[in-house]
C-alpha cells in the first residue's frame, strides 16, 4: 500500500514516537502536543490498515507490524539524509543541528566545545550531559563521547585521546596527615572514590608498589558517581582522590591540589566518539569529530588515532 508524498512528516512523527516510546516525549521533540502525535499516528494506521502500536495508560509498544515499519522508515530517512548530504557537500561550510551525548565529566570539555562553536558558527550544538548508557540510535543522537571500550557493533568509533590519572589532595590535608612516600603509606589515609553509575562498582586506582604489584587503596571517606564533587572534597581537605589529569590540571597549576606518587598510579583512560554506522558522516559530524580529536586534550596528554 502506498502513501501520498505529504506523508513524510507523518512518518517522522511515527519514528519519534517509536524511538521514545511516548507520544508526550515525541511531541516535545517535535514541538507539537501529544494529542497531535496520537492523531497523526492514528491517521497513519488508518492509511496502512494495520495497528502500529499497542497502547496502554502507562506506555506504548510497537506491534510486530510497527517494528517492521520502523525499520523501513529508518531506511527511508537514511536515503533522505544521503540526498541532503550530497547537496550539503556543495556548501562551503557545514551547518545544522548536531545532537551529542557526553559524560557528566564532559562539563570539563566546555573550553574545547566553545572553541568548536567559534570555529563552526553555523553548527548548532545540542548537548546532553549524562553518565547513563544512552542508546545512540534509538535516542536519535548524532554522536556520543564516552570513556572506555566501544562494544556496540552498530556504531563507528574514533579515539579522541588518552589520558592519565593523578593521585591528589589539598596542601592542608598533607600538612595535617603527612605526605605518603610509598603506596603502602596510603593505609593511613582517607580516600575519595568514584563509582561507575552503570555498574555501581568503585573505580580502581591501579596503585602499584615498587615491584609492580597492586596495592590496596585507602579507607573510604566518600563515594560519588560524578567527578566534580570529588574534586571539591579533595580541595577542601577531606581526603585523597585519583582523578583524570585533565580534570585537575588547573587545580595543580594553581596549587589548590598537589599530586603524590605520580610514578605509582597505573591508571589511564580513553575518550572515544561514536556514531551510528548506518548513517552517512555528514559534514557537520565530520567537522566535529576532527576538531575534537585535534583539540580535546593537550599535546602532553593526547594520543590520537583514527
Amino acid at each position: 500500500m502506498t502513501l501520498p508524498t505529504d506523508s513524510l512528516g507523518a512518518l517522522n512523527v511515527f519514528v519519534q514516537a517509536a524511538e521514545t516510546r511516548s507520544f508526550t516525549a515525541a511531541g516535545r521533540q517535535l514541538g507539537i502536543s501529544s494529542s497531535a502525535v496520537g492523531k497523526a499516528v492514528a491517521r497513519l494506521e488508518e492509511r496502512l490498515g494495520v495497528r502500529l502500536f499497542h497502547r496502554s495508560t502507562r506506555a506504548i509498544t510497537l506491534t510486530p507490524e510497527g517494528s517492521l515499519f520502523l525499520e523501513r522508515c529508518r531506511r527511508i530517512f537514511c536515503e533522505v539524509e544521503a540526498a541532503e548530504l550530497e547537496l550539503s557537500r556543495t556548501r562551503a561550510h557545514p551547518r545544522g543541528v548536531l545532537r551529542v551525548s557526553l559524560p557528566v565529566v564532559g562539563m570539563l570539555m566546555m573550553p574545547t566545545l566553545s572553541a568548536f562553536m567559534q570555529a563552526w558558527p553555523d553548527i548548532e550544538l545540542d548537548l546532553d550531559f549524562s553518565d547513563r548508557l544512552v542508546d545512540v540510535i534509538e535516542e536519535g543522537f548524532d554522536a556520543v563521547i564516552r570513556t572506555g571500550e566501544a562494544s556496540d557493533s552498530r556504531l563507528m568509533t574514533r579515539v579522541l585521546g588518552t589520558f592519565g590519572y593523578r593521585l591528589v589532595g589539598a596542601p592542608a590535608y598533607f600538612e595535617k596527615n603527612g605526605t605518603p612516600e610509598t603506596p603502602g603509606d596510603l593505609a593511613a589515609h582517607r580516600g575519595l572514590f568514584h563509582r561507575y553509575p552503570q555498574t555501581g562498582k568503585l573505580e580502581d586506582w591501579h596503585l602499584l608498589d615498587d615491584g609492580g604489584k597492586p596495592v590496596p587503596a585507602p579507607t573510604r571517606a566518600a563515594v560519588s558517581s560524578a567527578i566534580e564533587p570529588l574534586i571539591d572534597l579533595a580541595e577542601r581537605g577531606h581526603g585523597l582522590a585519583c582523578l583524570p589529569e585533565f580534570a585537575v590540571s588547573d587545580r595543580l597549576a594553581r596549587g589548590t591540589l598537589t599530586s603524590v606518587l605520580d610514578d605509582k598510579v597505573g591508571h589511564s583512560g580513553t575518550f572515544r566518539i561514536l556514531w551510528p554506522s548506518s548513517r552517512h558522516q555528514a559534514p557537520k559530524l565530520r567537522a566535529f569529530v576532527d576538531f575534537m580529536a585535534a583539540n580535546l586534550l593537550s599535546e602532553t596528554l593526547r594520543s590520537t588515532c583514527a
